[in-house]
Protein backbone atom coordinates (compact mmCIF):
# COMPACT_ATOMS: atom_id res chain seq x y z
CA UNK A 1 0.00 0.00 0.00
CA UNK A 2 1.40 3.50 -0.71
CA UNK A 3 2.52 5.35 2.32
CA UNK A 4 0.65 8.79 3.29
CA UNK A 5 -2.30 7.64 0.58
CA UNK A 6 -5.89 7.41 2.30
CA UNK A 7 -6.31 3.76 2.24
CA UNK A 8 -9.89 2.35 2.01
CA UNK A 9 -11.71 -0.09 4.24
CA UNK A 10 -13.00 -3.50 3.83
CA UNK A 11 -15.97 -4.23 5.59
CA UNK A 12 -16.92 -7.77 6.30
CA UNK A 13 -20.99 -7.17 6.53
CA UNK A 14 -23.40 -10.21 7.38
CA UNK A 15 -26.75 -10.08 5.97
CA UNK A 16 -30.29 -11.72 6.76
CA UNK A 17 -30.36 -15.26 6.54
CA UNK A 18 -34.12 -15.53 6.20
CA UNK A 19 -36.49 -12.66 8.45
CA UNK A 20 -35.03 -9.24 6.93
CA UNK A 21 -36.02 -7.03 9.99
CA UNK A 22 -32.59 -8.85 10.72
CA UNK A 23 -30.71 -6.39 8.59
CA UNK A 24 -29.01 -4.39 11.79
CA UNK A 25 -29.15 -0.08 11.04
CA UNK A 26 -25.43 -0.12 10.91
CA UNK A 27 -25.14 -2.92 8.12
CA UNK A 28 -27.56 -0.91 6.39
CA UNK A 29 -25.67 2.40 6.71
CA UNK A 30 -21.98 0.66 5.79
CA UNK A 31 -23.62 -0.54 2.28
CA UNK A 32 -24.82 3.03 1.79
CA UNK A 33 -21.45 4.90 2.73
CA UNK A 34 -19.14 2.09 0.72
CA UNK A 35 -18.12 2.72 -3.13
CA UNK A 36 -18.86 -0.87 -3.66
CA UNK A 37 -20.48 -3.86 -2.61
CA UNK A 38 -19.27 -7.37 -3.36
CA UNK A 39 -21.64 -9.79 -3.53
CA UNK A 40 -21.57 -13.83 -4.21
CA UNK A 41 -24.77 -13.62 -6.59
CA UNK A 42 -25.55 -10.42 -7.73
CA UNK A 43 -29.25 -11.49 -8.55
CA UNK A 44 -29.53 -12.40 -4.80
CA UNK A 45 -28.40 -9.39 -3.44
CA UNK A 46 -29.69 -7.25 -5.80
CA UNK A 47 -33.09 -7.95 -4.26
CA UNK A 48 -31.56 -7.24 -0.80
CA UNK A 49 -29.93 -3.75 -1.66
CA UNK A 50 -33.47 -2.91 -3.49
CA UNK A 51 -35.77 -3.76 -0.69
CA UNK A 52 -33.73 -1.67 1.39
CA UNK A 53 -33.51 1.38 -1.27
CA UNK A 54 -29.62 0.97 -1.42
CA UNK A 55 -28.13 2.51 -4.85
CA UNK A 56 -25.09 1.53 -4.33
CA UNK A 57 -22.84 -0.49 -6.81
CA UNK A 58 -22.24 -3.70 -7.21
CA UNK A 59 -19.93 -6.43 -8.58
CA UNK A 60 -19.55 -10.02 -8.19
CA UNK A 61 -17.17 -12.17 -6.02
CA UNK A 62 -17.48 -15.83 -5.69
CA UNK A 63 -15.45 -19.04 -6.15
CA UNK A 64 -14.77 -18.84 -9.36
CA UNK A 65 -13.58 -15.45 -9.58
CA UNK A 66 -11.97 -14.34 -6.45
CA UNK A 67 -8.40 -15.19 -6.62
CA UNK A 68 -8.48 -13.17 -10.25
CA UNK A 69 -10.18 -10.05 -8.99
CA UNK A 70 -8.16 -9.94 -5.53
CA UNK A 71 -4.96 -8.00 -6.76
CA UNK A 72 -7.62 -5.29 -8.78
CA UNK A 73 -9.69 -5.11 -5.81
CA UNK A 74 -6.70 -4.23 -3.45
CA UNK A 75 -5.31 -1.69 -5.46
CA UNK A 76 -8.78 0.25 -5.26
CA UNK A 77 -8.69 -0.13 -1.94
CA UNK A 78 -5.13 1.48 -1.73
CA UNK A 79 -6.99 4.16 -4.35
CA UNK A 80 -9.13 4.98 -1.55
CA UNK A 81 -11.97 3.03 -2.18
CA UNK A 82 -14.34 1.28 0.06
CA UNK A 83 -15.68 -2.09 0.07
CA UNK A 84 -18.23 -4.12 1.48
CA UNK A 85 -18.05 -7.94 1.23
CA UNK A 86 -21.82 -9.89 1.99
CA UNK A 87 -22.58 -13.55 0.91
CA UNK A 88 -26.27 -14.52 -0.44
CA UNK A 89 -27.15 -14.67 3.68
CA UNK A 90 -25.79 -14.56 6.62
CA UNK A 91 -21.92 -13.95 7.72
CA UNK A 92 -19.30 -13.88 4.48
CA UNK A 93 -16.16 -16.68 4.84
CA UNK A 94 -18.49 -19.12 6.70
CA UNK A 95 -18.67 -22.19 4.40
CA UNK A 96 -18.84 -18.99 1.47
CA UNK A 97 -16.19 -16.56 -0.21
CA UNK A 98 -14.16 -14.06 0.63
CA UNK A 99 -11.33 -16.15 2.86
CA UNK A 100 -8.72 -15.19 -0.17
CA UNK A 101 -9.41 -11.00 -0.52
CA UNK A 102 -9.90 -11.08 3.84
CA UNK A 103 -6.33 -12.44 4.05
CA UNK A 104 -4.89 -10.57 0.97
CA UNK A 105 -6.27 -7.06 2.47
CA UNK A 106 -5.26 -7.82 5.80
CA UNK A 107 -1.28 -8.99 4.66
CA UNK A 108 -1.37 -5.45 2.54
CA UNK A 109 -2.58 -3.29 5.58
CA UNK A 110 -5.86 -2.76 4.47
CA UNK A 111 -8.00 -2.02 7.76
CA UNK A 112 -10.73 -5.30 7.76
CA UNK A 113 -13.96 -4.08 9.90
CA UNK A 114 -16.36 -6.40 10.72
CA UNK A 115 -20.11 -5.77 10.82
CA UNK A 116 -21.32 -8.56 12.15
CA UNK A 117 -24.85 -9.77 12.05
CA UNK A 118 -27.08 -13.22 11.28
CA UNK A 119 -24.68 -16.57 11.31
CA UNK A 120 -26.78 -19.71 10.74
CA UNK A 121 -24.86 -22.32 12.69
CA UNK A 122 -24.61 -19.93 15.77
CA UNK A 123 -28.24 -19.15 15.51
CA UNK A 124 -29.47 -23.28 15.22
CA UNK A 125 -26.77 -23.77 18.06
CA UNK A 126 -28.48 -21.34 20.57
CA UNK A 127 -31.44 -22.78 20.26
CA UNK A 128 -30.84 -26.42 19.95
CA UNK A 129 -30.10 -27.55 23.86
CA UNK A 130 -26.77 -28.96 23.06
CA UNK A 131 -23.78 -28.12 25.32
CA UNK A 132 -22.18 -24.82 24.23
CA UNK A 133 -19.15 -24.32 26.27
CA UNK A 134 -17.01 -25.59 23.37
CA UNK A 135 -18.15 -26.18 19.30
CA UNK A 136 -16.57 -27.43 16.09
CA UNK A 137 -18.03 -26.15 12.81
CA UNK A 138 -17.64 -28.50 10.42
CA UNK A 139 -19.26 -26.72 7.28
CA UNK A 140 -20.72 -28.87 4.61
CA UNK A 141 -20.03 -33.19 4.93
CA UNK A 142 -18.73 -34.66 1.74
CA UNK A 143 -21.59 -35.53 -1.40
CA UNK A 144 -20.15 -39.06 -1.77
CA UNK A 145 -21.55 -41.53 0.51
CA UNK A 146 -17.35 -43.37 1.33
CA UNK A 147 -16.09 -39.72 1.87
CA UNK A 148 -18.72 -39.01 4.46
CA UNK A 149 -18.34 -42.32 6.44
CA UNK A 150 -14.87 -41.31 6.60
CA UNK A 151 -15.43 -37.88 7.48
CA UNK A 152 -17.82 -38.98 10.53
CA UNK A 153 -15.87 -41.48 11.84
CA UNK A 154 -12.98 -39.33 11.48
CA UNK A 155 -14.90 -36.64 14.62
CA UNK A 156 -16.56 -39.81 15.86
CA UNK A 157 -14.66 -39.36 19.06
CA UNK A 158 -15.14 -35.18 19.03
CA UNK A 159 -16.58 -34.65 22.71
CA UNK A 160 -17.07 -30.67 21.70
CA UNK A 161 -21.14 -30.19 19.92
CA UNK A 162 -20.65 -30.26 15.79
CA UNK A 163 -22.11 -27.99 13.68
CA UNK A 164 -22.58 -29.07 9.84
CA UNK A 165 -24.56 -27.95 6.88
CA UNK A 166 -26.14 -30.09 4.99
CA UNK A 167 -28.17 -29.48 1.46
CA UNK A 168 -32.09 -30.83 1.49
CA UNK A 169 -31.28 -33.95 -0.83
CA UNK A 170 -28.53 -35.40 1.07
CA UNK A 171 -30.34 -35.17 4.26
CA UNK A 172 -31.76 -38.52 4.60
CA UNK A 173 -28.70 -40.34 3.73
CA UNK A 174 -25.89 -38.05 5.96
CA UNK A 175 -28.43 -38.61 8.66
CA UNK A 176 -28.47 -42.30 8.27
CA UNK A 177 -24.52 -42.31 8.02
CA UNK A 178 -24.43 -40.49 11.51
CA UNK A 179 -26.54 -43.24 13.09
CA UNK A 180 -24.63 -45.74 11.89
CA UNK A 181 -21.11 -43.87 12.91
CA UNK A 182 -22.04 -42.28 15.96
CA UNK A 183 -24.56 -44.51 17.35
CA UNK A 184 -28.66 -44.38 17.38
CA UNK A 185 -28.75 -42.70 20.63
CA UNK A 186 -26.22 -39.98 20.20
CA UNK A 187 -28.40 -36.09 20.46
CA UNK A 188 -28.89 -33.97 17.26
CA UNK A 189 -30.75 -30.91 16.14
CA UNK A 190 -31.85 -30.52 12.89
CA UNK A 191 -32.58 -26.63 12.20
CA UNK A 192 -34.15 -25.64 9.27
CA UNK A 193 -35.36 -22.58 7.33
CA UNK A 194 -34.05 -20.80 10.63
CA UNK A 195 -35.92 -17.12 10.64
CA UNK A 196 -38.31 -18.20 7.89
CA UNK A 197 -41.47 -18.68 7.61
CA UNK A 198 -41.67 -22.58 8.00
CA UNK A 199 -38.29 -22.80 10.38
CA UNK A 200 -38.61 -25.81 12.61
CA UNK A 201 -35.87 -27.00 14.95
CA UNK A 202 -35.84 -30.61 16.31
CA UNK A 203 -33.75 -31.89 18.71
CA UNK A 204 -33.78 -36.04 19.53
CA UNK A 205 -32.08 -38.97 19.55
CA UNK A 206 -30.41 -40.13 15.88
CA UNK A 207 -32.90 -42.73 15.58
CA UNK A 208 -36.07 -40.78 16.60
CA UNK A 209 -35.09 -38.09 14.37
CA UNK A 210 -34.26 -39.77 10.99
CA UNK A 211 -37.84 -41.51 11.46
CA UNK A 212 -39.32 -38.26 11.88
CA UNK A 213 -37.28 -36.92 8.32
CA UNK A 214 -37.92 -40.23 6.63
CA UNK A 215 -41.39 -40.44 7.66
CA UNK A 216 -41.90 -36.31 6.38
CA UNK A 217 -41.21 -34.94 3.26
CA UNK A 218 -41.26 -31.36 4.91
CA UNK A 219 -38.14 -32.10 6.66
CA UNK A 220 -36.39 -32.32 3.60
CA UNK A 221 -36.94 -29.38 2.54
CA UNK A 222 -35.00 -25.73 2.70
CA UNK A 223 -31.81 -24.40 3.97
CA UNK A 224 -30.45 -27.17 7.11
CA UNK A 225 -28.18 -26.87 10.09
CA UNK A 226 -27.36 -30.21 11.91
CA UNK A 227 -26.11 -29.69 15.49
CA UNK A 228 -24.28 -33.45 17.12
CA UNK A 229 -23.65 -33.64 20.51
CA UNK A 230 -19.98 -34.42 21.33
CA UNK A 231 -18.85 -37.97 22.20
CA UNK A 232 -19.01 -38.86 25.86
CA UNK A 233 -16.04 -39.18 27.87
CA UNK A 234 -14.19 -42.70 27.84
CA UNK A 235 -15.61 -45.27 30.33
CA UNK A 236 -13.41 -46.47 33.35
CA UNK A 237 -12.57 -49.56 31.60
CA UNK A 238 -11.65 -48.27 28.28
CA UNK A 239 -9.46 -45.88 30.23
CA UNK A 240 -7.71 -48.76 31.51
CA UNK A 241 -7.58 -50.41 28.54
CA UNK A 242 -6.06 -47.76 26.84
CA UNK A 243 -3.43 -47.34 29.32
CA UNK A 244 -2.08 -50.75 28.79
CA UNK A 245 -2.61 -50.86 25.49
CA UNK A 246 0.05 -47.39 26.03
CA UNK A 247 2.38 -49.82 27.60
CA UNK A 248 2.46 -52.54 25.47
CA UNK A 249 2.76 -50.26 22.61
CA UNK A 250 6.31 -49.84 23.52
CA UNK A 251 6.82 -53.47 22.31
CA UNK A 252 3.89 -54.25 19.60
CA UNK A 253 2.75 -52.46 16.84
CA UNK A 254 -0.54 -50.66 17.79
CA UNK A 255 -2.79 -52.97 16.48
CA UNK A 256 -0.74 -55.74 18.30
CA UNK A 257 -0.84 -53.83 21.43
CA UNK A 258 -4.98 -53.17 21.37
CA UNK A 259 -5.47 -56.36 20.59
CA UNK A 260 -3.43 -57.67 23.62
CA UNK A 261 -5.16 -54.94 25.95
CA UNK A 262 -8.44 -56.16 24.69
CA UNK A 263 -7.74 -59.78 26.09
CA UNK A 264 -6.29 -58.77 29.52
CA UNK A 265 -8.87 -56.06 30.22
CA UNK A 266 -11.98 -57.17 28.31
CA UNK A 267 -12.46 -53.80 26.45
CA UNK A 268 -13.39 -54.06 22.76
CA UNK A 269 -10.06 -53.92 20.20
CA UNK A 270 -12.01 -51.17 18.33
CA UNK A 271 -12.41 -49.39 21.38
CA UNK A 272 -9.28 -49.36 22.54
CA UNK A 273 -7.27 -48.68 19.27
CA UNK A 274 -9.88 -45.94 18.19
CA UNK A 275 -8.94 -44.23 21.48
CA UNK A 276 -5.06 -44.35 21.21
CA UNK A 277 -4.62 -43.04 17.75
CA UNK A 278 -7.57 -40.19 19.25
CA UNK A 279 -5.00 -39.08 21.58
CA UNK A 280 -2.08 -39.58 19.57
CA UNK A 281 -3.66 -37.14 17.36
CA UNK A 282 -4.13 -34.57 20.03
CA UNK A 283 -0.26 -35.10 21.13
CA UNK A 284 0.57 -34.18 17.61
CA UNK A 285 -1.77 -31.45 17.50
CA UNK A 286 -0.36 -30.21 20.79
CA UNK A 287 3.10 -29.80 19.67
Amino acid sequence: MNAGRRVGTLFVVATPIGNLADMSERALRTLREVELVLAEDTRVSGKLLRHFGITTAMESLHAHNERRRTRQLLERLDSGVSLALITDAGTPLISDPGLVLVRAAREAGVRVVPVPGASAPIAALSVSGLPVERFSFEGFLPAAESARRQFLEAVRDERRTMIFLEAPHRIRASLRDMKTVFGPDRRVCLAREMTKLFETVVTDRLASLLSLVEGDPDQCRGEMVICVEGAPAAEPALQEGRRVAAILAAYLAPGQAAAAAAEITGVARKAIYRQRLAEEDGEAEST
